[in-house]
């Protein structure tokens, strides 16, 4: 796992807040460096010290987590945003990765989890949780098929080696191991990546893998 992963915590309730950082304590590789109680707290501690990766509470006075997401996607695109709620709801879940979130994580995870989120998300852009993102994720995307219509053949042209690396990083592989599995340098791959995210319209990497789903490029 990286390590020295720089984390913030927004959420307006300090018992809470609390409980999470003790949960983070025994991770060496992690470290909790400021607390923010809304969005519009959150935003002015970024000015000046710049978390890797926020776990982000939705609900919030003064600033939502929703508009926060948006804020820091906005602004500090290199920051991973793990939602961390009490909210179920499968519009909240594609909503928040949509607009920009890496993880939607419930509050009732365990320990091990919220780590697991924070590393992959860190490391390789996005995490997506067996039992709750990634099947709720997949059946509003079938349910949206019937009006969605595959743009690959009609819109979109891919080369065999765009198409590769879109497959790659939905099966959660880094850059490295793309350059290692294909034969490329890192920064031949970043630039296939970018064409991708060009192509695509996609905001981020949650944006291609969500992208290679709606249209049946990945089961």
């Amino acid at each position: 796992m990286a390590n020295n992963i720089k984390v913030a915590i927004a959420d307006d309730h300090k018992i809470f807040r609390s409980g999470v950082i003790n949960t983070l304590t025994p991770y060496e590789n992690i470290s909790v460096i400021f607390e923010a109680d809304d969005g519009v707290h959150l935003l002015q501690l970024m000015e000046t010290q710049q978390p890797d990766v926020i776990l982000m509470d939705l609900k919030m006075p003064n600033m939502d987590g929703i508009e926060a997401t948006k804020r820091v996607r906005e602004k500090y695109t290199h920051v991973k945003v793990i939602v961390l709620t009490m909210y179920e709801d499968d519009n909240f879940i594609v909503h928040l990765i949509e607009n920009g979130a890496n993880a939607y994580l419930l509050k009732n995870a365990e320990p091990g989890e919220i780590y697991e989120a924070i590393c992959t998300s860190h490391e390789k852009g996005f995490y997506f949780n067996e039992n709750v993102n990634l099947a709720l994720l997949k059946k509003v995307m079938v349910k949206n098929k019937q009006h969605f219509k595959p743009t690959f053949k009609n819109e979109i042209q891919f080369t065999d080696r765009e198409m590769e690396v879109l497959k790659l990083i939905c099966n959660e592989c880094t850059t490295q191991e793309i350059s290692e599995k294909i034969f490329l340098s890192p920064r031949t791959v970043e630039g296939l990546r970018q064409k991708l995210l060009e192509k695509t319209g996609a905001k981020n990497i949650v944006g291609l893998v969500i992208y290679a789903f709606r249209n049946g490029f990945m089961e």
